[in-house]
């Protein structure tokens, strides 16, 4: 993709727009497929729900799904007297994570933080950024973190979501998808939460085809952006995974004139990561790919995706995919028509802009 800096100019202005607290949904749709369906059409807008998903594809199209695992990610530590609270990030080698910590000021490489909850847990300070992260060092040994996760971690569900007390225990579940199995990140790829077993069994009986790819998504998903030039902020790197055998799964579809739909922002995100020329090439690593408007998207012809907060990154994303004023105006309905927005609200299907 071009540098930022070689985008058209963007102001936040562009992507801002008036959201009644009333239509931020707390909860999920019962069953999740029950959710309701804005379908984003290049010259209309048509109000469905997601389970016309399959009357909206055709046979042969192939839907790309993130499997990654939300993990108890957040946790509550002390530095001495100090209280912390931690966010974990990004797993690198060795057991040593970067994370997004409140407080971050108090600490200096080389301080031992204990973990509240969990008996004898520490974690050692290796360097603290300006920006509050702080890369620890919780040991080697995985296993012994996963047990510290379960017992002492929370789920980190977004800021929008109001829970004073915490996580309710239905968010345990709730906050998960269907497709769930590669634990790490912090944040649910949240356009996948509307599946259910009923539906995926009618998307096959439709011949709809499903590739998997994993990306962790990280803590940077609930970071404002404070740049009046949207080009000027840069996204925390994420790691993903495209194995061969699902790059093959999508360019086949592609040679056979099937269609690509991306099953949310972050499968989007990793596929433009690894687009060429040659079609998606196997990918293993980071990525802090920022899609914005003026990015030539090669990867799919349809994104499914829930509706998204003023003046974010991935309002500029759909902006970017499906066209700024398109957005603007479907976004203007949406809300004049009551959908549910954010993690646990409603969905969108849009179509690539030419």
């Amino acid at each position: 993709m071009p540098p930022l800096a070689d985008l058209p100019a963007l102001s936040l202005a562009e992507f801002d727009f008036a959201l009644p607290e009333r239509l931020i949904a707390q909860s999920p749709a019962r069953p999740r497929d029950a959710a309701r369906l804005l379908h984003v059409l290049p010259d209309a807008l048509e109000d469905r729900g997601v389970r016309d998903l399959p009357a909206l594809l055709a046979p042969g199209d192939l839907m790309v799904v993130n499997d990654t695992r939300v993990i108890p990610a957040r946790l509550r530590a002390r530095r001495g007297e100090a209280r912390l609270e931690i966010l974990l990030n990004r797993a690198e080698a060795g057991g040593i994570w970067e994370a997004l910590v409140r407080n971050a000021r108090r600490l200096r490489p080389g301080d031992v933080i204990r973990i509240e909850g969990a008996a004898d847990c520490t974690a050692t300070v290796l360097s603290r950024g300006e920006d509050g992260t702080a890369r620890l060092d919780f040991g080697p040994d995985p296993a012994r973190l996963a047990m510290v996760l379960d017992r002492a971690g929370e789920i980190p569900l977004p800021p929008y979501l109001d829970r004073p007390a915490g996580p309710r225990p239905e968010d345990q579940e709730d906050y998960q998808t269907l497709f769930a199995r590669h634990p790490g990140a912090v944040a649910a790829p949240t356009a996948s939460l509307h599946f259910t077993p009923a539906l995926m069994q009618a998307l096959r009986a439709r011949e709809v085809g499903l590739a998997t790819v994993t990306l962790h998504v990280g803590a940077g998903t609930f970071l404002p952006l404070r740049a009046e030039d949207p080009r000027q902020h840069k996204l925390h790197a994420e790691w993903g995974e495209i194995t061969p055998d699902a790059a093959e799964a999508i360019n086949a579809t592609r040679r056979r004139g099937g269609r690509i739909i991306a099953i949310g922002t972050t499968a989007l995100r990793l596929l433009e990561s690894a687009a060429s020329d040659q079609g998606i090439l196997p990918f293993r690593g980071l990525t802090d790919i920022f899609l914005l408007p003026g990015h030539r998207f090669r990867s799919a012809d349809a994104l499914l995706t829930n509706f998204h907060l003023p003046r974010s990154t991935l309002f500029m994303l759909v902006s970017g995919f499906a066209g700024t004023a398109r957005m603007r105006d479907a976004y203007a309905h949406a809300i004049a028509q009551g959908y549910r927005f954010y993690s646990y609200g409603d969905a969108s299907l849009l179509w690539r802009a030419a």
